[in-house]
């Protein structure tokens, strides 16, 4: 049976409360709140029966007002990168805001991941909604989207749904940071990596897709059998894994599947990962360099990190033989992902 807890978590001037619910089961603790249902805390326990919170983020929430590394946040209209902030649908060119080099990244300047969405409670957990209006951050149509967490034992669960008044890309994802010895632990260099792709996505020097879908025989990106994160980063190159994998080929069915997991041998903590999407960002926390002060007080460099973001294939919207981006009027877009923690 799972405990489902509202209570107050602040308040953002001019924009309204911002509320903390706590999803309790005997295994797992997670605290969403309805900034961006970012995901604040999920605590779990070790083989010792030691309880962690395993995700990275502030105690307060000035801290994520800013969040410029989305901690936790659910991030959107379109999670990763749009190549120089471009596309054409119908044939109208929209232009959208540049907030990552060249390209635009997660939804904009005003994304998902930076607005208060309404919530309530739902059996074993919580739904969150939010209604994003025709021209909202330069993407056509108005966007009703929800976002429904659920914990079950071991699983929480996320489902994503959205519909569109005009035909609008979209791909919604859960940017939680993890670290299975504890969050504030020094990196992720002990913890074992297995990702069932057959395919990765090479990018370009401002991490757009070049197109090419790569097999991953031979090559760094091969993670279909367990492989130690640390050892691994060494033959990779760049500043570490931040790429998409293929789940499945543009024009297959949409199935849930187990795509990957991760192991962390000195506390015995298991993350196992489901979903829907046709494919997932394996991200090392290249980005983090020590300047943020999390919680505790702890601070997250390079590495401390990793992050599983189930998504469509990036910029998929301006690539033809990508998976389809387009949500279009009368259509429900729908994806679940899941979440499971255990010990071996």
């Amino acid at each position: 049976m799972t405990q489902v807890l509202k209570e107050d978590f602040g308040e953002i001037p001019k924009e309204g409360r911002v509320e903390k619910w706590t999803l309790k089961s005997s295994n797992v603790t997670v605290e969403i709140i309805t900034l961006g249902c970012i995901i604040r805390s999920l605590i779990c326990k070790d083989k010792n029966g030691e309880l962690n919170d395993v995700v990275l983020g502030y105690d307060e929430l000035d801290g994520y007002l800013v969040n410029p590394r989305y901690f936790g946040a659910v991030v959107g209209r379109v999670a990763n990168r749009i190549a120089k902030g471009r596309f054409v649908v119908d044939g109208q060119e929209y232009k959208l805001a540049i907030n990552n080099g060249p390209n635009a990244l997660h939804g904009g300047l005003m994304g998902f991941s930076k607005v208060i969405w309404a919530s309530e409670g739902v059996e074993g957990g919580v739904r969150l909604t939010i209604t994003s209006p025709d021209g909202d951050q330069g993407y056509p149509g108005e966007v009703k989207a929800s976002v429904t967490y659920t914990l079950k034992g071991d699983t929480l669960s996320i489902q994503y749904q959205a519909c569109s008044s005009r035909t609008t890309p979209i791909s919604l994802t859960n940017h939680s940071y993890f670290n299975l010895a504890g969050q504030g632990s020094a990196d992720i260099y002990d913890h074992e990596v297995s990702i069932n792709a057959p395919a990765y996505l090479p990018v370009d020097d401002t991490m757009i897709p070049t197109g090419e879908v790569k097999p991953v025989e031979n090559t760094p990106f091969d993670l279909r059998r367990p492989v130690l994160i640390g050892q691994r980063l060494k033959e990779v190159p760049g500043p570490g894994f931040d790429h998409n994998f293929c789940l499945s080929s543009p024009g297959d069915a949409w199935t849930e599947r187990v795509c990957a997991r991760v192991f962390h041998p000195a506390s015995g903590r298991v993350l196992e990962v489901s979903t829907t999407q046709p494919g997932i960002q394996f991200y090392t926390a290249n980005f983090l360099d020590g300047s943020f002060k999390g919680k505790g007080g702890v601070t997250y460099p390079k590495h401390s990190s990793f992050c599983l973001e189930t998504q469509n294939w990036p910029d998929a919207v301006n690539q033809a033989s990508f998976p389809n981006a387009l949500l279009k009027p009368g259509e429900e877009y729908c994806h679940v992902t899941r979440f499971t923690f255990s010990t071996a």
